[in-house]
Order: structure tokens, then C-alpha cells, then sequence
């Protein structure tokens, strides 16, 4: 049966929508079966509501937009006010039924105390939560209110959901600040974390109390979010309207006094015609002794004087956005002081950053796993994903980038650290790398940067890499000279064991990243070769395809350890290993030198696999569709229900998987390399920061295997 989950609240501005995102991020690490539902859907400028955009987008829901919202705002005003509740009930009703029909867990975000919300209640979103069998989270601002104030509130609003016989699965107390009017008292969280004791209903064990205190990361509205709210023209700085704008400065003042005002990631306002104040602005930005704006807004309407349009036309790269708005400066501010920031799936970096934040404070495994109990063998593709990341954050791994000359890289490394998948080195040329984080509104405090040609150890790592390979004929002078080489040093830092493992290949061909890793770190025992899967994320399941990347004509023997390689690897990441090594034809069917290179390598990987089913000659349709198994190869434990796919040469391999990525829509995670004593991943140059994010996850977890 469906199981509904229904976050809701009585308070405006509460994140209801954070808490959205974390749970669904929660129920997607154990299930893909998940909805999202939005009784009453907001309107917004894009003409859609915001948070089923983000919550559909970000984790890939199974479901159109159309699906996840019952009425519109304005049709849930129009019913409340003719009285017609029995009509919007069975549209919200008749909604959940539709989503309920394909999904596990149905999470519903109420429209109640939202802005597109007007006319439901939360007396009323409580009677739907009933209606529909719905646990409730309830979600409590702390914004504003002591400790003592902020568990009161808590207390009231649960409860109110028992009080309406509705099951109370969690309250989720955000924007907690403990006493903003005192220090911070330590025993403010407890007194929060308590505040359900005694009261009538509660189920046993009690629903948990999240507290989640305020992240300016989260509340900060981005320039786009400025821009669109001020119906703003961008002027400059278009590709910068990601950053964040914190406190509202009004220059009204000359320059000299005006600089004093300025505070980092501000939003300067002044009207148009200050010319003295856009260049201060942009100096400012540019400067390393002032506190960097986030962005300038010029109100009036006014035309900047053609003389500065010239100068700034010669900039090749203005560093912030800079917009104009008709209205004079007072409306302005005024009309500032209503903008509310949303989350969007555009802006991943504080979407990864609200997910890092949630899970830090908030933890949901326990009522996710209630939620989905039961789930079956298969694994399907986003809940793997999901695992993958839980998975590394548990380990603590250190990951080295050795390409921070790629922005790709950057902003995946921002994500890594801000999900807390892994520790972050980056290598290149710091100062670069600093100054287009900060162009790309990354956050890198927490990242070491490496110039490796300025390492204080180079001259330890060269003699370490002599030793390594003198007998192959390399001297000091030219291991001097290697090191210097990102790929090279990035991989001593993994044989040294100051990083876990290597991701590399945004910029660099798969030769070039595997062959350092192969000259020192080496093969691990009973391996003779490396080689390389891809996780093949389809929507029920997740299957193993190797070798699709490195190896372009394996022999017998060579395919035996790919096999066993491959096998190992599925079965360290979750996947339950059923081994099939593919060819043109099924069983005895074929003859020729391709199939009997197939046959021989069955006979060597069943010898090295004792314990794990392995068929062969088979082919793709009777591997993994089990009515043509039931045909070609009928009573076997592998055929038509393969989880390991062994490809008999690189062209049949890379072709299949990017052909099944592209019909079927799936993601594919890798390459993963195998047989390496320690983990280095190569990418695919055409790689997104999703791929670098995951590839980093997964190499955090080779990691743990080897350690």
C-alpha cells in the first residue's frame, strides 16, 4: 500500500520547502518509487510552481509537472470561498489516487502559509492529511524566538495534527536560533528536542524533533531572484547572476564615504545617473582591500551616461551584474524588503548546499526505512545513485582533482564538499583557481589547493618515483619533471596515501590518467590488468557493463579477469553478481574463433568465480529479458536475469552502453576503473559536474574497500 507523507505548516517563511527536499532525498536513497504532491500549486513568474520544479528536477521524479499538483492557487481561493470544499477535496483526492497507483511513498508539500496558498488553511491541510491517510511532518519557524518560545510552538502545532487523529511522523523545527537575544545557550536544543513529552497520542517511540538551525546559504536571494522580483534589465554581468546578494546598501553619499559602507556579498542601490558610484562599485569588486558587492541595482529608469557604457564595453569581464529597474530608489527598497529566495534546480550549488545542510541536522533514515519496508531485490537506478552518496559521506575519504584548471571541476568539487561526500585537494595555479571560484560564487574554504611545481615535498616525491621506476630507466632529473605534471603528482598523492583516490579526465585523455597509476601504484594481486565498468542506472535497476573503456580486444584469459573484476565491483556496490559473457550467439548455437574466445573465457571465470553464477556464450536479449531466456537458455540462474554484462571487445562494449543511455535514458556512472591496488577514475571530457560528483562517490568508496 501507498504510504503518504504530508509536510505542512501554520507559519509563512518556515522552509517547508527544504524540508521537502531532504526527505525526498531520504525516501529516494531506498526507493525511486516516489511522488511529490502539491494539493494547491503556487504561481510564480515562470508559471509554475517553484518547489515541484525543484523537487522534479532534482531527483529525476517519475512523473510530469502536471501530475504533482491537485488545483492551482487561484482555483483553491475560488472553491473555498463558493464553499465547495467537497470539490477541491476530491481533486486533491483524485490526484494522490493517480500518483499513488505507480509510486511507493507520496510526499505532499501543503499550500497552507505559502504566498500562492491564499484561502487553505492549515486547519484545512489538516483535514486533507486525513483525508488521505497522510503522516504529517510539521514544520516550526525558530526565526525570532527563544528557545523556550520556538518548543511552545513545536508542542502547539503537533499538538494540533494529533489533536485531529492525523499520525505525527516528525516536527522539523527550521531557522532554529536558540535565544537570539542572549548567547547561545547549549542546553537550548534539548529543551526543543523535549517539547513533545506528555503530550496525549504520541506513538512509541516518539516522532523525532529536528532542529535545524539558519543557513544565510539557503535565505540569501540570488541576483537572478533580485533581477526577476525588481522586473530588472540585466546590463552587465548577465553570466553572473548565480551569487548570492546579502545586505541592501544605498549609496547616496560621495565615494569616499560611500566605500566605508561597503560589506562583503552587499547589494548596492543608487540611482542611475551616479556614474562615480558604478565605477566605486565595480573597483570595489575588483579590488583586493575592499569587501566584494554582489551586485549593483540602479533605480530611476535613468540611462547610464554613454561615456561609462564605452569604458565598460572595453571590459571584457565585468565581475558582477548590474542591473536597472524604472522604479525611483525608495519604491525599490521597499519592494526588496517583500523578495523571499527559493530554491531552484538551477542553482545546484545551493540546492547541494540545502541537501548537506538538512542531512547534517536532520535525520530521516529511520522513518524513510518505516516508509519503505519491503522493497525489492532489484535496485533501482536513482536509489542507487542516492546510496552511492550516503555511502561515501560515511567514510571520510580524501579525493584529489589534479584539473583545477577546469570549471567543471570547481564547481564539482564545491558540491563534494558541500554534500560531504569527501575531502577535497584540487591542483593548478592557486591563485587562478581562487579568483574563478569566487567568479563562480564557489565556496573553497574547505578545499587544500596544490600548485605542484611550488610542493615543499616535490624533491621527496621525485626520489620516491625514482626508486619506483630507476630499473625501467627513468632518472631523477625526468621524475623532477613528471611530478610537476598534474596527472603524475595527483597519483603520488594517492600512492603516498595523502589522498584516497584520483578523478581526472575532464581535460585529459583515459592514457594519460591511467598510465602514472600503472607505472607505481600498480595492479592488486591475482590482477594482471586494469579495466573498467559503468554502472548502468536504468529506472527498475542497475546493471554492470564491462569492459566498455579500456581494454580494445581482450583475450580469453584477459576476459575471465575482467569478469571476475566486474563481478567483485557489483558486488562491493550493493548489486547481486549474475555474470553474463556476451557474444553473437546463445549456448551452442555459434561457432567461429569470437565465440570460442567466449567459451574459453566462461570456463576460466567459472574457475575463478566458484561462487558466482556465470553463463556464457549468451546474448544481450537473452541476458536480460526472461521470455527469450526462457527460449534460448532455459533453467539457467543467469539468463534473463544478468547483472554483470562482460562485452567481448571494446567497440561492442562502448557502443551498447551509450546506446542504452541514449534510448533509454539512463545514467551512466563511470568508467570505474578496476584491478588498481588503489583507486584512480578517469572521465569522459565531455563529462558534467553530476558525472565528476559521482565519480568522485564512487572512488570514496573504492576507497574504503582498499583502506
Amino acid at each position: 500500500m501507498t504510504k503518504t507523507l504530508y509536510v505542512l505548516s501554520a507559519e509563512p517563511q518556515c522552509g517547508k520547502t527544504l524540508i521537502c527536499l531532504g526527505l525526498v532525498s531520504a525516501l529516494t536513497s531506498r526507493t525511486a518509487r516516489v511522488a511529490f504532491l502539491r494539493p494547491v500549486a503556487e504561481a510564480s513568474p515562470e508559471g509554475s510552481d517553484p518547489d515541484i520544479r525543484l523537487i522534479l528536477d532534482q531527483f529525476g521524479l517519475d512523473q510530469t509537472p502536471d501530475s504533482a499538483f491537485a488545483v492551482s492557487a487561484k482555483q483553491a481561493a475560488g472553491l473555498i470561498a463558493s464553499g465547495s470544499r467537497e470539490a477541491l477535496f476530491e481533486a486533491v483526492a483524485a490526484a494522490h489516487a493517480g500518483l499513488a497507483a505507480g509510486h511507493e511513498v507520496v510526499v505532499c508539500e501543503s499550500g497552507s502559509a505559502s504566498p500562492g496558498g491564499q484561502g487553505l488553511t492549515f486547519e484545512l491541510d489538516l483535514e486533507l492529511a486525513r483525508a488521505l491517510g497522510a503522516m504529517v511532518v510539521a514544520v516550526v519557524s525558530g526565526r525570532g524566538r527563544t528557545a523556550a518560545q520556538t518548543a511552545d510552538a513545536a508542542r502547539m502545532a503537533a499538538w494540533a495534527v494529533l489533536g485531529q487523529g492525523v499520525a505525527l511522523a516528525a516536527v522539523a523545527v527550521n531557522r532554529f536560533e536558540a535565544d537570539p537575544a542572549s548567547e547561545p545557550d547549549p542546553g537550548a536544543a534539548g529543551l526543543v528536542a523535549g517539547c513533545l513529552a506528555g503530550l496525549p497520542g504520541l506513538p512509541d517511540p516518539p516522532p523525532p524533533v529536528w532542529t535545524i538551525p539558519e543557513d544565510e546559504r539557503l535565505s540569501r536571494p540570488s541576483m537572478a531572484e533580485v533581477a526577476r522580483h525588481l522586473e530588472a534589465d540585466v546590463l552587465w554581468g548577465g553570466e553572473r547572476l548565480d551569487v548570492q546578494a546579502g545586505e541592501t546598501v544605498v549609496a547616496a553619499m560621495s565615494v569616499g564615504n560611500f566605500l566605508n559602507y561597503v560589506r562583503p556579498g552587499c547589494l548596492v542601490v543608487t540611482p542611475g545617473d551616479r556614474a562615480d558610484i558604478i565605477l566605486a562599485v565595480l573597483a570595489a569588486r575588483a579590488s583586493g582591500a575592499f569587501p566584494h558587492p554582489a551586485g549593483l541595482a540602479l533605480t530611476g529608469g535613468l540611462e547610464v551616461a554613454p561615456s561609462i557604457v564605452r569604458l565598460l564595453s572595453g571590459w571584457a569581464d565585468i565581475p558582477i551584474p548590474v542591473i536597472r529597474t524604472g522604479a525611483p530608489t525608495s519604491p525599490t527598497l521597499h519592494r526588496l524588503e517583500s523578495l523571499v529566495s527559493r530554491l531552484d534546480p538551477g542553482q545546484q550549488g545551493r540546492v547541494q548546499a540545502a541537501l548537506g545542510h538538512f542531512e547534517a541536522h536532520a535525520d530521516a533514515r529511520e522513518l524513510a526505512r518505516r516508509l519503505t519496508a519491503g522493497t525489492d531485490e532489484a535496485v533501482p537506478g536513482l536509489v542507487f545513485e542516492q546510496s552511492v552518496i550516503a555511502r561515501a559521506k560515511a567514510l571520510g575519504k580524501t579525493i584529489v582533482f589534479p584539473e583545477g584548471g577546469e570549471d567543471r571541476v570547481l564547481m564539482a568539487a564545491d558540491q563534494v564538499m558541500s554534500r560531504g561526500i569527501a575531502r577535497v585537494i584540487i591542483l593548478g595555479d592557486v591563485e587562478d583557481m581562487e579568483r574563478r571560484a569566487a567568479a563562480l560564487g564557489l565556496d573553497l574554504a574547505g578545499a587544500q589547493l596544490m600548485n605542484p611545481a611550488a610542493y615543499p615535498d616535490l624533491e621527496a616525491f621525485a626520489a620516491t618515483l625514482y626508486d619506483l621506476r630507476k630499473d625501467k630507466g627513468l632518472t631523477l632529473e625526468t621524475a623532477r619533471e613528471l611530478l610537476t605534471d598534474k596527472t603524475y603528482f595527483g597519483t603520488m598523492l594517492v600512492y603516498k596515501g595523502l589522498a584516497d583516490g584520483m578523478v581526472s579526465g575532464a581535460t585529459t585523455t583515459t592514457a594519460d590518467t591511467i598510465r602514472p597509476a600503472l607505472q607505481f601504484i600498480r595492479t592488486r594481486p591475482g590482477f594482471s590488468l586494469v579495466s573498467s565498468v559503468f554502472f548502468m542506472c536504468l529506472a527498475d535497476r542497475v546493471l554492470v557493463y564491462g569492459d566498455c573503456a579500456i581494454n580494445p580486444d581482450p583475450t580469453a584469459e584477459e576476459l575471465a579477469e575482467i569478469a571476475a573484476a566486474s563481478a567483485g565491483t557489483a558486488a562491493r556496490f550493493g548489486i547481486t553478481p549474475r555474470v553474463a559473457m556476451l557474444s553473437y550467439s546463445t549456448g551452442v548455437s555459434g561457432k567461429g574463433p569470437d565465440v570460442e574466445k567466449v567459451r574459453q573465457a566462461v570456463a576460466l571465470a567459472r574457475a575463478r568465480l566458484p561462487d558466482i553464477p556465470v553463463e556464457g556464450p549468451i546474448q544481450y536479449d537473452a541476458a536480460v529479458d526472461p521470455v527469450t531466456a526462457a527460449e534460448k537458455m532455459p533453467g539457467s540462474p543467469v539468463a534473463g536475469r544478468a547483472t554483470v554484462f562482460i562485452f567481448p571487445d571494446l567497440d561492442t562494449g562502448n557502443v551498447t552502453y551509450k546506446a542504452v543511455q541514449r534510448a533509454t535514458g539512463a545514467a551512466a556512472l563511470g568508467p570505474v576503473l578496476q584491478g588498481l591496488k588503489k583507486p584512480v577514475n578517469d572521465l569522459s571530457r565531455g563529462c558534467t559536474v553530476r558525472d565528476i560528483v559521482y565519480t568522485a562517490a564512487v572512488t570514496a568508496i573504492q576507497a574504503g574497500e582498499v583502506s
